[in-house]
Formats: structure tokens, C-alpha cells, sequence
């Protein structure tokens, strides 16, 4: 026997097996950070209140690993001084701010986002352009 769905089923189903991308926003220019608006493909999935707490710490991060400070002024001037053979020895406050963000992607995946059945991709693996959700059946 032939089952019926309707389209309002079949769109939720492609919606939610298909993966979902939030755009980088760019209204406070190059800064690196993510659009919290909620996407509407998520709602059966995840809770509004943690995918907005999500994208905040990762944009927090994103903020804290570009921020130019001593640290970072040191960093430089050292590289110049060593023809910036100082970084085969030494990691820059980015590179442990980007191992900072990895850590917290698997931890969310882990905790929160495996159980109900999406990934999330760290942004760095698509260029720093989008943050991804993809559902664990379909990979």
C-alpha cells in the first residue's frame, strides 16, 4: 500500500536531513562572527536558547583570537626578529584560541548536539564562512 505524506512532512524531512549553514555577518565588517538567528530548519531538533548561546561563544572566541593586544605585538615583533622561524617552535595566541574553539565544538557535539542527532562542523574546516549543522544520518 502506497503511503501519503503531505508536503508539510516531506519538507520538515528535507529540511531536517539536509545540512543548514549560518552565514557569517558581516553588518560590523571583516570581524569574524555568525548570525544568531535562529533557523527555522532547526527547530525540531535543537532548543533556540542553546544554538544562540552556541554561536555567541563561538563568536566570543572568534573575538578573542583576533584581538591585537601585547601578546600579539610580541608575537610579531619576535617573528621579525627571526625571519619568523620563531613559529616552528611556538604557537601564536590564534593558533591556541582556534584549539580553544575546536575543544568547544567537540564538547558541544558531545553533550548537546550528537544525542539529537546533528554535527556541528567547526567553521575553520569551511574558511570561516559558515558554521554548519548536518544530520549524523545522512554524512
Amino acid at each position: 500500500m502506497a503511503e501519503t505524506h503531505s508536503l508539510q512532512d516531506m519538507r520538515q524531512q528535507a529540511a531536517v536531513a539536509a545540512k543548514v549553514f549560518i552565514q557569517r555577518d558581516y553588518t560590523n565588517g571583516t570581524v569574524c562572527q555568525f548570525q544568531t538567528k535562529f533557523p527555522s530548519e532547526l527547530e525540531t531538533r535543537i532548543d533556540k536558547q542553546q544554538f544562540e548561546e552556541t554561536v555567541r561563544t563561538l563568536n566570543n572566541l572568534y573575538a578573542e583570537a583576533e584581538k591585537l593586544g601585547s601578546q600579539s605585538y610580541i608575537e610579531g615583533c619576535l617573528a621579525c626578529l627571526t625571519a619568523y622561524t620563531i613559529f616552528l617552535c611556538m604557537e601564536t595566541h590564534y593558533e591556541k584560541v582556534l584549539k580553544k574553539i575546536a575543544k568547544y565544538i567537540q564538547e558541544q557535539n558531545d553533550k548537546i548536539y550528537a544525542p539529537r542527532g546533528l554535527l556541528l562542523t567547526d567553521p575553520i574546516e569551511r574558511g570561516l564562512r559558515v558554521v554548519s549543522y548536518t544530520s549524523m544520518s545522512h554524512i
